[in-house]
Protein backbone atom coordinates (compact mmCIF):
# COMPACT_ATOMS: atom_id res chain seq x y z
CA UNK A 1 0.00 0.00 0.00
CA UNK A 2 2.93 2.40 1.03
CA UNK A 3 3.95 2.34 -2.72
CA UNK A 4 1.44 4.46 -3.85
CA UNK A 5 -0.54 5.90 -0.83
CA UNK A 6 -0.98 6.67 2.76
CA UNK A 7 2.47 6.76 3.56
CA UNK A 8 3.80 10.07 2.07
CA UNK A 9 4.32 10.41 -1.86
CA UNK A 10 4.52 7.61 -4.11
CA UNK A 11 7.42 6.11 -5.35
CA UNK A 12 6.83 3.38 -7.65
CA UNK A 13 10.44 3.09 -9.20
CA UNK A 14 11.49 2.17 -5.17
CA UNK A 15 8.30 0.10 -5.15
CA UNK A 16 9.52 -2.18 -8.31
CA UNK A 17 12.94 -2.69 -7.17
CA UNK A 18 11.85 -3.76 -3.34
CA UNK A 19 9.27 -6.13 -5.25
CA UNK A 20 12.59 -7.83 -7.34
CA UNK A 21 14.70 -8.02 -3.97
CA UNK A 22 12.24 -9.43 -2.66
CA UNK A 23 11.44 -11.88 -4.70
CA UNK A 24 15.27 -12.47 -5.25
CA UNK A 25 15.59 -13.01 -1.63
CA UNK A 26 12.91 -16.16 -1.66
CA UNK A 27 9.74 -13.58 -0.61
CA UNK A 28 6.57 -15.25 -2.78
CA UNK A 29 3.67 -13.75 -1.60
CA UNK A 30 3.00 -10.28 -3.39
CA UNK A 31 -0.47 -8.13 -1.55
CA UNK A 32 -2.01 -5.20 -3.48
CA UNK A 33 -5.95 -4.37 -3.54
CA UNK A 34 -7.84 -1.80 -5.64
CA UNK A 35 -8.05 0.78 -2.82
CA UNK A 36 -4.21 1.49 -2.84
CA UNK A 37 -4.93 2.69 -6.12
CA UNK A 38 -8.04 4.87 -5.13
CA UNK A 39 -9.49 2.55 -8.45
CA UNK A 40 -7.40 3.93 -10.62
CA UNK A 41 -5.10 0.52 -10.47
CA UNK A 42 -2.05 2.14 -10.03
CA UNK A 43 -0.80 0.04 -7.25
CA UNK A 44 -1.80 -3.01 -8.92
CA UNK A 45 0.06 -1.59 -12.61
CA UNK A 46 3.31 -1.36 -10.12
CA UNK A 47 3.01 -4.76 -9.13
CA UNK A 48 2.12 -6.03 -12.57
CA UNK A 49 5.15 -4.43 -14.14
CA UNK A 50 7.33 -5.81 -11.01
CA UNK A 51 6.42 -9.39 -11.66
CA UNK A 52 6.36 -9.21 -15.31
CA UNK A 53 9.49 -11.74 -15.44
CA UNK A 54 8.48 -14.19 -12.37
CA UNK A 55 4.67 -14.23 -12.61
CA UNK A 56 4.30 -17.53 -12.13
CA UNK A 57 7.16 -18.09 -9.34
CA UNK A 58 4.80 -15.81 -7.00
CA UNK A 59 1.74 -15.64 -5.05
CA UNK A 60 -0.45 -12.46 -6.21
CA UNK A 61 -3.15 -11.47 -3.67
CA UNK A 62 -4.95 -8.60 -4.31
CA UNK A 63 -8.72 -7.36 -2.87
CA UNK A 64 -11.90 -5.86 -3.69
CA UNK A 65 -14.77 -4.61 -1.72
CA UNK A 66 -14.82 -0.32 -1.67
CA UNK A 67 -17.20 1.26 -3.68
CA UNK A 68 -15.24 3.22 -6.91
CA UNK A 69 -17.90 3.59 -9.17
CA UNK A 70 -17.05 7.53 -9.04
CA UNK A 71 -13.24 7.98 -7.88
CA UNK A 72 -13.85 11.37 -7.77
CA UNK A 73 -16.48 11.13 -5.12
CA UNK A 74 -14.96 8.01 -2.96
CA UNK A 75 -16.08 8.00 0.71
CA UNK A 76 -15.11 4.43 1.88
CA UNK A 77 -18.35 3.18 0.82
CA UNK A 78 -18.35 -0.54 0.65
CA UNK A 79 -19.51 -2.30 -2.28
CA UNK A 80 -19.60 -6.58 -1.97
CA UNK A 81 -22.32 -6.70 -4.84
CA UNK A 82 -21.45 -9.64 -7.10
CA UNK A 83 -21.72 -8.12 -10.20
CA UNK A 84 -19.38 -5.33 -8.57
CA UNK A 85 -17.04 -8.35 -7.39
CA UNK A 86 -16.80 -9.19 -10.90
CA UNK A 87 -15.72 -5.70 -12.36
CA UNK A 88 -12.80 -5.26 -9.95
CA UNK A 89 -11.62 -9.18 -11.00
CA UNK A 90 -11.99 -8.04 -14.34
CA UNK A 91 -9.99 -4.91 -13.90
CA UNK A 92 -7.37 -6.49 -11.17
CA UNK A 93 -6.87 -8.85 -14.31
CA UNK A 94 -5.88 -6.52 -16.82
CA UNK A 95 -3.94 -4.17 -14.12
CA UNK A 96 -2.06 -6.96 -13.35
CA UNK A 97 -1.32 -8.03 -16.53
CA UNK A 98 -2.18 -11.99 -15.49
CA UNK A 99 -4.78 -14.24 -16.13
CA UNK A 100 -6.03 -15.66 -12.30
CA UNK A 101 -5.52 -14.19 -8.97
CA UNK A 102 -3.73 -15.93 -6.50
CA UNK A 103 -5.67 -14.83 -3.60
CA UNK A 104 -8.59 -12.98 -3.66
CA UNK A 105 -9.82 -11.31 -0.47
CA UNK A 106 -13.13 -8.95 0.28
CA UNK A 107 -10.97 -6.29 2.03
CA UNK A 108 -13.81 -5.44 3.87
CA UNK A 109 -17.08 -6.86 4.83
CA UNK A 110 -20.36 -5.13 3.66
CA UNK A 111 -23.07 -5.56 5.84
CA UNK A 112 -25.13 -4.80 2.97
CA UNK A 113 -24.59 -7.92 1.14
CA UNK A 114 -24.58 -11.51 2.53
CA UNK A 115 -21.31 -13.04 3.16
CA UNK A 116 -23.11 -16.17 1.36
CA UNK A 117 -23.57 -13.94 -2.05
CA UNK A 118 -19.73 -13.23 -1.39
CA UNK A 119 -18.70 -16.38 -1.04
CA UNK A 120 -20.92 -17.67 -4.25
CA UNK A 121 -19.54 -15.18 -6.13
CA UNK A 122 -15.90 -15.67 -5.68
CA UNK A 123 -16.56 -19.69 -5.69
CA UNK A 124 -17.76 -19.11 -9.41
CA UNK A 125 -14.59 -16.60 -10.33
CA UNK A 126 -12.84 -19.66 -8.80
CA UNK A 127 -14.77 -22.18 -11.17
CA UNK A 128 -13.97 -19.42 -13.93
CA UNK A 129 -10.32 -19.96 -13.08
CA UNK A 130 -9.68 -16.69 -12.54
CA UNK A 131 -9.14 -16.93 -8.80
CA UNK A 132 -7.43 -19.86 -6.74
CA UNK A 133 -8.05 -18.86 -3.42
CA UNK A 134 -10.91 -16.84 -1.14
CA UNK A 135 -9.58 -14.42 1.69
CA UNK A 136 -11.24 -12.39 3.61
CA UNK A 137 -9.74 -9.08 5.82
CA UNK A 138 -10.97 -8.31 8.93
CA UNK A 139 -14.06 -10.26 9.14
CA UNK A 140 -15.30 -11.78 12.62
CA UNK A 141 -15.56 -15.52 13.64
CA UNK A 142 -19.41 -15.89 12.67
CA UNK A 143 -19.17 -14.06 8.83
CA UNK A 144 -15.79 -16.63 8.63
CA UNK A 145 -17.70 -19.18 9.28
CA UNK A 146 -20.88 -18.27 7.29
CA UNK A 147 -18.34 -17.97 4.30
CA UNK A 148 -16.53 -20.68 4.83
CA UNK A 149 -19.61 -23.16 4.55
CA UNK A 150 -20.36 -21.60 0.87
CA UNK A 151 -17.11 -22.00 -0.37
CA UNK A 152 -13.48 -22.49 1.53
CA UNK A 153 -11.51 -19.94 2.91
CA UNK A 154 -8.23 -20.51 2.35
CA UNK A 155 -6.79 -17.68 4.62
CA UNK A 156 -7.78 -14.47 7.02
CA UNK A 157 -5.94 -10.88 6.68
CA UNK A 158 -5.90 -8.85 9.61
CA UNK A 159 -3.96 -6.56 11.42
CA UNK A 160 -1.32 -8.18 13.73
CA UNK A 161 1.30 -7.34 15.55
CA UNK A 162 3.56 -6.92 19.08
CA UNK A 163 1.48 -3.65 19.51
CA UNK A 164 -1.87 -5.09 18.14
CA UNK A 165 -3.20 -8.60 19.42
CA UNK A 166 -6.69 -8.30 19.64
CA UNK A 167 -6.95 -11.62 16.70
CA UNK A 168 -6.04 -13.72 19.78
CA UNK A 169 -8.71 -13.51 21.45
CA UNK A 170 -11.76 -15.05 19.16
CA UNK A 171 -10.41 -15.18 15.98
CA UNK A 172 -7.39 -17.26 15.62
CA UNK A 173 -8.56 -20.01 17.49
CA UNK A 174 -11.77 -20.31 14.79
CA UNK A 175 -8.86 -19.85 11.80
CA UNK A 176 -7.40 -22.94 13.27
CA UNK A 177 -10.27 -24.91 14.32
CA UNK A 178 -11.24 -24.50 10.21
CA UNK A 179 -8.04 -24.88 9.00
CA UNK A 180 -7.80 -21.27 7.49
CA UNK A 181 -4.66 -19.62 7.29
CA UNK A 182 -3.82 -15.74 8.86
CA UNK A 183 -2.08 -13.36 6.92
CA UNK A 184 -0.53 -10.11 9.46
CA UNK A 185 -0.63 -6.97 7.99
CA UNK A 186 0.71 -3.98 9.69
CA UNK A 187 3.18 -6.44 11.25
CA UNK A 188 5.78 -3.61 12.26
CA UNK A 189 3.19 -1.21 13.53
CA UNK A 190 3.03 0.84 10.55
CA UNK A 191 6.52 1.57 11.12
CA UNK A 192 6.16 2.63 15.00
CA UNK A 193 7.65 -1.22 15.67
CA UNK A 194 11.46 -0.09 13.63
CA UNK A 195 14.51 2.14 14.31
CA UNK A 196 12.47 4.88 12.51
CA UNK A 197 10.19 6.82 14.75
CA UNK A 198 9.40 10.22 14.94
CA UNK A 199 6.50 12.19 16.32
CA UNK A 200 3.11 12.49 14.36
CA UNK A 201 3.40 16.59 13.29
CA UNK A 202 6.98 15.31 11.67
CA UNK A 203 5.26 13.23 8.92
CA UNK A 204 3.64 15.19 5.89
CA UNK A 205 0.17 15.72 5.52
CA UNK A 206 -0.18 12.77 3.01
CA UNK A 207 0.91 10.50 5.51
CA UNK A 208 -1.62 8.47 7.51
CA UNK A 209 1.07 8.30 11.04
CA UNK A 210 0.11 12.40 11.29
CA UNK A 211 -3.11 11.27 12.29
CA UNK A 212 -2.89 7.74 13.91
CA UNK A 213 -3.82 7.44 18.20
CA UNK A 214 -0.96 5.89 18.04
CA UNK A 215 1.31 8.80 17.62
CA UNK A 216 -0.70 11.31 19.73
CA UNK A 217 1.13 12.82 22.49
CA UNK A 218 1.00 10.92 25.82
CA UNK A 219 0.39 7.06 23.63
CA UNK A 220 3.03 8.62 21.57
CA UNK A 221 5.60 8.36 24.24
CA UNK A 222 4.10 5.09 25.89
CA UNK A 223 4.86 3.99 22.62
CA UNK A 224 8.05 5.30 22.14
CA UNK A 225 9.53 3.62 25.39
CA UNK A 226 7.94 0.32 25.00
CA UNK A 227 9.88 0.13 21.83
CA UNK A 228 13.11 1.11 23.10
CA UNK A 229 12.55 -2.19 25.79
CA UNK A 230 12.45 -4.19 22.71
CA UNK A 231 15.40 -2.51 21.09
CA UNK A 232 17.10 -3.74 24.85
CA UNK A 233 16.25 -7.18 23.83
CA UNK A 234 17.24 -7.15 19.92
CA UNK A 235 20.51 -5.32 20.82
CA UNK A 236 21.65 -8.19 22.82
CA UNK A 237 21.52 -10.73 19.96
CA UNK A 238 22.57 -8.10 16.94
CA UNK A 239 18.68 -7.98 15.49
CA UNK A 240 17.09 -4.60 15.08
CA UNK A 241 13.73 -3.88 16.45
CA UNK A 242 11.85 -4.96 12.98
CA UNK A 243 13.20 -8.43 12.96
CA UNK A 244 12.57 -9.04 16.58
CA UNK A 245 8.98 -7.88 15.55
CA UNK A 246 8.78 -10.34 12.53
CA UNK A 247 10.34 -12.89 14.37
CA UNK A 248 7.81 -12.58 16.97
CA UNK A 249 5.14 -13.04 14.74
CA UNK A 250 6.21 -16.00 13.35
CA UNK A 251 6.38 -17.99 16.79
CA UNK A 252 2.86 -17.54 17.10
CA UNK A 253 2.38 -20.19 14.48
CA UNK A 254 3.39 -22.07 11.72
CA UNK A 255 -0.08 -20.64 9.69
CA UNK A 256 0.71 -17.04 10.01
CA UNK A 257 2.36 -14.90 7.30
CA UNK A 258 3.16 -11.65 7.94
CA UNK A 259 3.43 -8.71 5.14
CA UNK A 260 5.66 -6.01 5.82
CA UNK A 261 5.31 -3.52 3.23
CA UNK A 262 7.98 -1.16 2.54
CA UNK A 263 9.94 1.07 -0.92
CA UNK A 264 13.69 0.15 0.16
CA UNK A 265 15.40 -2.84 -0.48
CA UNK A 266 17.88 -2.38 2.24
CA UNK A 267 14.77 -2.85 4.52
CA UNK A 268 13.20 -6.30 2.22
CA UNK A 269 16.87 -7.18 3.03
CA UNK A 270 16.53 -6.72 7.04
CA UNK A 271 12.92 -7.95 7.44
CA UNK A 272 13.57 -11.45 5.20
CA UNK A 273 16.85 -11.78 7.72
CA UNK A 274 14.19 -12.34 10.39
CA UNK A 275 12.88 -15.59 9.05
CA UNK A 276 16.10 -16.89 9.80
CA UNK A 277 15.58 -16.06 13.60
CA UNK A 278 14.15 -18.20 15.97
CA UNK A 279 13.02 -16.88 19.34
CA UNK A 280 13.68 -18.78 22.72
CA UNK A 281 11.03 -19.15 25.68
CA UNK A 282 12.61 -16.19 27.61
CA UNK A 283 12.69 -13.97 25.01
CA UNK A 284 8.96 -14.23 23.88
CA UNK A 285 8.11 -13.88 27.45
CA UNK A 286 10.26 -10.59 27.68
CA UNK A 287 8.27 -9.23 24.71
CA UNK A 288 4.68 -10.17 26.44
CA UNK A 289 6.04 -8.35 29.90
CA UNK A 290 6.97 -5.37 28.05
CA UNK A 291 3.81 -5.19 25.86
CA UNK A 292 1.10 -7.25 27.36
CA UNK A 293 -1.72 -5.20 26.14
CA UNK A 294 -0.84 -4.00 22.82
CA UNK A 295 0.11 -0.40 22.10
CA UNK A 296 -1.37 3.08 23.66
CA UNK A 297 -4.18 4.29 21.07
CA UNK A 298 -6.77 2.09 19.07
CA UNK A 299 -5.44 1.37 15.64
CA UNK A 300 -7.54 3.17 13.37
CA UNK A 301 -10.48 5.78 14.24
CA UNK A 302 -13.99 4.43 15.64
CA UNK A 303 -15.68 5.14 12.42
CA UNK A 304 -12.35 2.65 10.91
CA UNK A 305 -12.85 0.01 12.93
CA UNK A 306 -14.29 -3.33 11.43
CA UNK A 307 -17.38 -4.53 12.85
CA UNK A 308 -17.67 -8.30 14.02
Amino acid sequence: MGMTMAYGDADESGGIDAIRRAHELGVTMIDTAELYGMGTGSNERLVGRAIQDFRDEVLVATKFGYDFTDPSKFDGSLNSKPERIVQVVENSLGYLGTDHIDVLYQHRVDPAVPIEEVAGTVGELVEAGKVRFFGLSEAGPNTIRRAHTVHPVSVLQTEYSIFERAVEVEVLPVLRELGIGFVAYSPLGRGLLTDQIKPAAEYPLNDMRRSDERWQPGNYEHNVNAVRKLRDIADTKGWTVSQLALAWLLAQGADIVPIPGTRRQARVEENVAAATITLSADELRAVDEILPHGAAGARYPAAMLPQW
